[in-house]
């Protein structure tokens, strides 16, 4: 076995790379040949945390001591020979919001900075039963309810990649620790893009998977736009987790029976039929990331892919307001239950949501947001009718400040929009939320970060996002190119 050091520095004896960053799958291997240790893997992740995570600030709590006997009993199972569970062994980062029994959950806020969970979500139980590793925790936004990451609670998370600039949101602890080489798994949670933004923003792999296959905590297990779904560095390694996440699960009666595994290897894409949709309507695309997304879509035809650019007759303006008509019945009332009385703690995006997710309400039944939602998962089917997949930008901008709270807007394909949430092209695969969509590179910004597109699927079509995904990182390989910070 590699040997055991306190070096930041170890080397895979496969690809070169520092260890910290060797992909789940490839340390799978490695475990199962006994050329490394889980012990050795966890201890150049945890070197790796302490060297560089106080300048990206991922985590909320690290789990050592729990972490490294958990190493110590797969080390043990590995030597012994024996059948072993999927995960066996891998460090995974758990977003906060994805409980831990008996540890804080505090969804950001200082309000609940002492709140103790009284079980494990459904997701962590499942990595835990597969031999994942928690050894940390990530960082949100307060209640998940910002595309930037940072709170009263937890200071100021930063992209690797450029610390003046965000890695997204609410996710965005998992996208940078992945990053930053702390993890080889991590999982994100996705109700308007907090897993495919950061995914986008730190050159990483995200999963938004359909409503109903990842289980969820009630009540708002039953908020349809909801998908939570795997994080990795690799399209194999989120398909690895994505596999242990999926199932349906008791505490959740929307939660599905278990689809097909995902393979973890596909077949080429000659002869799929993928639309492109650069703008999805009217969304205001940054030259850079309409660049990238076009090399993609142009990679993907070199692979022997039939691509078509498509419209859609979508405008940001009216996709924000009816997802505010959503949040303002669902997660608006739900942020105001738990924050009454804490409004002088909260960050200043918070009380903002509340607000725009009251008027919205306000202004527009319940009914009246279902009725346009329907009307644009009906427009969406029949423009990917003859397609197998649909590509597209993830954000409309490359990249936001760190510290931002974008309470006047932002700046888009040179124009102010009202609300920055209309520069991100994510949520309306959440108002289409059957749609399975990866989100993968799709190359660097000017301003130095990564930029990503969405693939997204038809209805329950999971394999074939992958397919894509796949193929993506093979005519435009990127699990090679690490964020520089710490070296």
């Amino acid at each position: 076995m590699i040997s055991r050091t306190d070096s930041p520095t170890i080397r895979s004896s496969s690809t070169g790379t520092d260890l910290h960053y060797l992909g789940a799958s490839e340390a799978l291997d490695l475990f199962r040949s006994r050329e490394l240790s889980p012990v050795d893997l966890l201890e150049a992740v945890l070197v790796r945390i302490d060297a560089v995570n106080p300048q990206v600030n991922a985590l909320t709590e690290q789990l050592v001591d729990e972490a490294r006997e958990s190493a110590r009993d797969a080390e043990r199972q590995y030597r012994a020979g024996t059948p072993v569970a999927p995960l066996l062994g891998l460090p995974v980062a758990a977003k906060e919001k994805h409980s831990l029994a008996g540890h804080v959950l505090s969804n950001g806020l200082i309000n609940q900075r002492a709140v103790l969970a009284s079980a494990d979500h459904p997701v962590i139980s499942r990595i835990r039963l597969a031999g994942g590793i928690v050894h940390a925790r990530t960082t949100t936004p307060e209640f998940c309810c910002a595309t930037v990451t940072h709170s009263p609670l937890w200071g100021v998370t930063r992209n690797p990649f450029n610390l003046e600039l965000s890695p997204g949101g609410s996710s965005g602890g998992s996208g940078a620790a992945l990053a930053a080489g702390f993890a080889p798994l991590a999982t994100g949670s996705d109700i308007a893009g907090s897993t495919r933004l950061p995914a986008a923003f730190t050159g990483t792999v995200g999963f938004k998977a359909p409503y109903g296959r990842v289980p969820g905590v009630a009540p708002l297990s039953a908020d349809h736009y909801r998908g939570d779904g795997p994080m990795a560095r690799t399209v194999a390694d989120a398909a690895l987790l994505a596999n242990v996440m999926v199932g349906q699960h008791s505490g959740d009666h929307a939660s599905l029976a278990g689809a097909r595994p995902l393979p973890g290897v596909w077949a080429s894409v000659a002869g799929l039929r993928i639309a492109l949709c650069i703008r999805l309507g009217d969304y205001r695309v940054d030259p850079d990331v309409e660049a990238n997304t076009r090399a993609v879509a142009a990679a993907l035809h070199s692979a022997g892919a039939i691509v078509e650019e498509v419209e859609l007759p979508w405008t940001s303006a009216e996709i924000h307001r009816v997802s505010f008509t959503h949040f303002g019945n669902i997660l608006g009332p739900a942020m105001e239950d738990e924050t009454r009385g804490a409004d002088s703690e909260l960050a200043a995006y918070t009380v903002q949501f509340m607000a725009d997710a009251r008027a919205a309400a306000a202004g527009n039944r319940f009914l009246d947001g279902l009725s346009i939602e329907t009307r644009m998962q009906g427009e969406l089917a029949a423009v990917m009718t003859g397609f197998d997949a649909l590509i597209c930008p993830t954000s409309a901008v490359a990249a936001l400040q760190a510290d931002g709270h974008y309470l006047d807007g932002i700046a888009a394909g040179g124009e102010r929009l009202e609300h920055y949430w209309q520069a991100h092209m994510t949520v309306p695969f959440n108002i289409a939320n059957r749609c399975p969509v990866l989100a993968v590179p799709s190359g660097m910004a000017d301003c130095g970060i990564p930029t990503g597109v969405q693939i997204v699927g038809h209805p329950f079509a999971d394999d074939t996002v992958f397919r894509v995904g796949a193929a993506v990182e093979l005519v435009r390989p990127w699990a090679h190119r690490y964020a520089q910070i710490g070296g």
